[in-house]
This record gives structure tokens, C-alpha cells and sequence, in this order.
């Protein structure tokens, strides 16, 4: 083992180094990943906490060649000073040793392999409950002019995590990931009716509390009238949150190794992925691209733990433009290196990409608003939000779920009311076959997923005969 000075690391990069350093097995990979997060609270109308915090992670993934292969251990922990990194290093090559060959182990990614590379040597990227201030300042505007008529209760934050990735293979990246998020809730007087909002941001100011707050009044202006349905089969105009939360769990589902082994919704009945499938009848298109405009993630692998569709060994992989639909057809699934190689060898014909952290649904050239679709509907269900959605039949990706903060009954292109919950039974990839229309696609947060999923461009889009199961008592 290399000899270290003591002392504390002040810096994420004297830790990747120290680690590196420190290393005795045939490779190593640090990740170190430093995060500035700040908030605020609001509730009956009145700012309630605010707070700032930091943090920071650190992987060590450690590689050594066993039984005729090469096996990974992974081990993260805090670290303060050097004695902390000779540990975590020592765990994870202990780990490694004592586990078996990694069916996904390929070799790690070299400078070449990663391209052009990235600002390693600045310093981690801050932010401060002082980047919220904007919209505190608008939030009193709002309580102000929303006086006893409705009272407004939410969070928002702001995450900026600071990624550094380093290997023995001479690789140095860093990645700056900011991360926001605006939700709002607004009730009426009585409590008798709510809605809700939610906004996806990569600055605080981006955030803009007095339209919400229109919006909102709207919602609530609508829910004056109640009007109660049956269960049935509805047109459903979706609203980008909505939509966008049954698209991760589509997008979460093509796997390349669950869908040739016939797990997936993917699967071809008698073997194989149903590549070259139509799952929706307009030409729409389901992506995930590092570089899209206002969803910006890493552009290169970050993996702390290996699953079925990524691997430890693939870090620093380059991640561009990922497809899984196009046109309508399926045209790849998410894998890593080491089974796409494998794939390839079986003569399996499944093209497999690499994961992203994004996402994107689009029909190139759509047009058109949620107000847009409303208007032109004759007689349907608008949604605002779901929740509690849970898998029923992973085999068909049968998905159940409840409406919630409003579900709104639309005759001759304007609202009616609001009408009952209920609770839904769909397919995402069953939905897809039934878009009868699309609107222009924009940036959305994924209320279901949004502590975990918050990068999506989605439209607003009208569905034939959603299938709502019975009526829910949720309010």
C-alpha cells in the first residue's frame, strides 16, 4: 500500500486521489459526490421552516481478478481523514476478494473511451437558502392576495450535487447537477376542495408562485360545482405529471437481460424483445438525452451500485441520446456493456443502450397546450395528479393508482366541475396505443416519483377509454 500523509481531506479531490492512492487490487474506481441543498416550508398560508444543509458521499468500487474472472466490491461510507479512506478502501477490497466472478465485468473505461473531459480540478458548486429568496418573496404576494379564500401549503428545494468520478485508469470527471422543485396547495375555505401543482426547476428562479397561484385559484373555482360519475372507461386528457409517471415505470421496465429472459412487458411471447413492435399509434418518440435543453444530466455513467440494466464497471461510460421508442416502435432497451456484449454473441438481435437520468416523450412537431385539448374536448376527464401507484401484473405492466387534488369533468371544450376520485387500472404501454393526441412537449415534475425522478420533458396528451376501476373515497 502507497504510503499517505495524515490529516484531514479537505477537497473531493484529495479524496479520489487518496483513495486511488491507496489502492492495491487491479482497479479502483472513487466517486465522491458533494451536496448543498436549502428549503423552505409553508403551510395555513404562513412560511413555516427554511434550512440549508450539506453533505457528502463517497464509493469506492475496487476490482480483482477470482476464479478466472474479475470480481467488484462496493462499499460508501463518510470520510473525515485519511485513516476513514485506508478503511474504505480496505473494505471494498476486501469485499471484492471475497466475492464472486461479475457476469457484468468488462474493463473500466479508459480517458480515451470517456472523450473530452470535464472541469475535475474546481471546486464543489454551492447553493444557499438565499437562492429561494426570489420565491419567498413572491410567496408573501400570494398568501396576501389569497386572503380567507384559499390557504396554500408546500415545499421547495434546491439540490446541487457535485459528482466527482476518478479511476486508475487515469480518468478524472466532474458533473454539476442542480435539482429543483416547486410544489403548491391551495384549499378552499372549508377544506372541501384542494389542488396542487408541481414544478420542475434547475434554478429557484424559474419558479413562478403568482401564475401557479392563478392556476390554482382556477382549480378551485372549478371544484365549486361537484358532480359525481360512475366508474367506467372515460376520454382522459393527461396532464404532463401524469403522464410522465406512468412513462418511468415504462421506462424503468425496458431491460434488456429481464426482457430476453421473458420477465418484461417487453418480452416476445416464444423468446426475445419485441424490437421493431409498434406500442403507439402516432409517431411518438421516448428518450432519454444527458444534453436536452432544461432536463441537463451527467453526461457520463455514474453507478454506486451494479442492477440488471447497469454496471459499477461502466462508469465514466459517455452517455448521449438513448432510444426506446421511435416512431412509435421499440428500438432498444437498457443494459450494460458487458450484456450487450453478450446479447451480441447470443445473436439475440436486441440492441441494448446505456442508462440515462432523464427523460423525454414527444411526437416531433406536435403543437398545442393542456388549455388546447380541453378545448377541443367534447365531452371527458381532465386529470391533475395520481398517486399511490403501485405494479399489478409485471408482465403486462398493469399499474393501479388513485386521482387526487382534482379530476374535473369537461363537455363541449370547457370545465364543468369536479367530479369524484377514483381508482385507475392501466398499462402504460397499453395507454400508448390509445393517444389519440399530443400537445407540445415541456418540462414536468413526476409527482408519484418526484423525491427520486424529477428530470422530464412530456406532453399533455388525450387517451381513449381510460379505464377508471371504481370510485375512491380519497380526497
Amino acid at each position: 500500500m502507497s504510503t499517505l500523509s495524515s490529516g484531514s481531506l479537505s477537497s473531493p479531490q484529495e479524496i479520489v486521489e487518496a483513495a486511488l492512492s491507496a489502492a492495491t487490487t487491479d482497479g479502483t474506481i472513487v466517486i465522491v459526490t458533494d451536496r448543498s441543498e436549502a428549503n423552505l416550508r409553508w403551510a395555513s398560508s404562513s412560511l413555516t421552516t427554511n434550512g440549508e444543509m450539506g453533505s457528502r458521499s463517497v464509493t469506492v468500487i475496487s476490482t480483482v481478478g477470482v476464479g478466472g474472472g474479475t470480481a467488484a466490491g462496493v462499499v460508501g461510507a463518510s470520510i473525515a481523514d485519511v485513516a476513514d479512506v485506508r478503511a474504505l478502501v480496505e473494505a471494498a477490497e476486501a469485499s471484492a476478494r471475497g466475492s464472486e466472478t461479475a457476469a457484468d465485468a468488462v474493463p473500466l473505461i479508459t480517458p480515451g473511451e470517456a472523450g473530452s473531459g470535464s472541469d475535475f480540478s474546481l471546486a464543489p458548486e454551492p447553493t444557499s437558502i438565499g437562492a429561494l429568496a426570489g420565491l419567498a418573496h413572491d410567496l408573501g404576494e400570494v398568501f396576501a392576495a389569497s386572503g380567507p379564500a384559499r390557504q396554500h401549503f408546500g415545499f421547495a428545494e434546491q439540490i446541487v450535487d457535485t459528482t466527482y468520478l476518478g479511476s486508475s485508469t487515469g480518468l478524472r470527471l466532474r458533473h454539476v447537477q442542480p435539482t429543483g422543485r416547486l410544489e403548491m396547495n391551495a384549499k378552499n375555505a372549508d377544506w372541501s376542495s384542494s389542488a396542487y401543482l408541481g414544478f420542475s426547476v434547475r434554478d429557484p428562479s424559474e419558479a413562478d408562485a403568482l401564475a401557479a397561484d392563478a392556476q390554482l385559484a382556477q382549480r378551485l373555482g372549478w371544484a365549486e360545482r361537484s358532480i359525481d360519475l360512475p366508474a367506467g372507461r372515460y376520454e382522459a386528457i393527461l396532464p404532463p405529471t401524469c403522464l410522465a409517471d406512468l412513462l418511468i415505470y415504462a421506462t424503468w421496465e425496458a431491460e434488456a437481460k429481464s426482457t430476453d429472459e421473458g420477465r418484461s412487458a417487453y418480452s416476445r411471447k416464444g423468446g426475445g424483445a419485441r424490437i421493431g413492435d409498434r406500442f403507439a399509434a402516432l409517431p411518438l418518440d421516448l428518450y432519454s438525452d444527458s444534453a436536452h435543453a432544461g432536463i441537463q444530466s451527467a453526461p457520463f455513467a455514474v453507478v454506486t451500485a451494479s442492477t440488471s440494466s447497469a454496471s459499477v464497471f461502466d462508469n465514466g461510460l459517455p452517455l448521449g441520446r438513448q432510444d426506446i421508442l421511435r416512431g412509435g416502435e421499440l428500438v432498444s432497451l437498457a443494459g450494460s456493456r458487458a450484456y450487450a456484449a453478450t446479447a451480441a454473441a447470443a445473436g439475440s438481435g436486441t440492441p441494448v443502450h446505456a442508462s440515462g437520468d432523464n427523460l423525454v416523450f414527444e411526437q416531433p412537431g406536435a403543437i398545442g397546450s393542456l388549455d388546447d385539448l380541453v378545448a377541443s374536448t367534447e365531452r371527458g376527464l381532465l386529470l391533475a395528479t395520481m398517486w399511490y401507484i403501485r405494479v399489478v401484473d409485471p408482465q403486462t405492466l398493469l399499474l393501479t393508482g388513485l386521482t387526487r387534488d382534482g379530476i374535473y369533468l369537461v363537455e363541449g371544450g370547457e370545465v364543468q366541475g369536479a367530479v369524484n376520485n377514483f381508482r385507475w387500472n392501466e398499462s402504460p404501454l397499453d395507454v400508448l396505443g390509445r393517444i389519440t393526441e399530443v400537445g407540445a412537449s415541456e418540462r414536468c415534475y413526476p409527482r408519484e416519483w418526484g423525491d427520486y425522478f424529477t428530470r422530464a420533458v412530456v406532453p399533455p396528451v388525450r387517451v381513449a377509454d381510460y379505464n377508471m376501476s371504481s370510485v375512491s373515497q380519497a380526497r
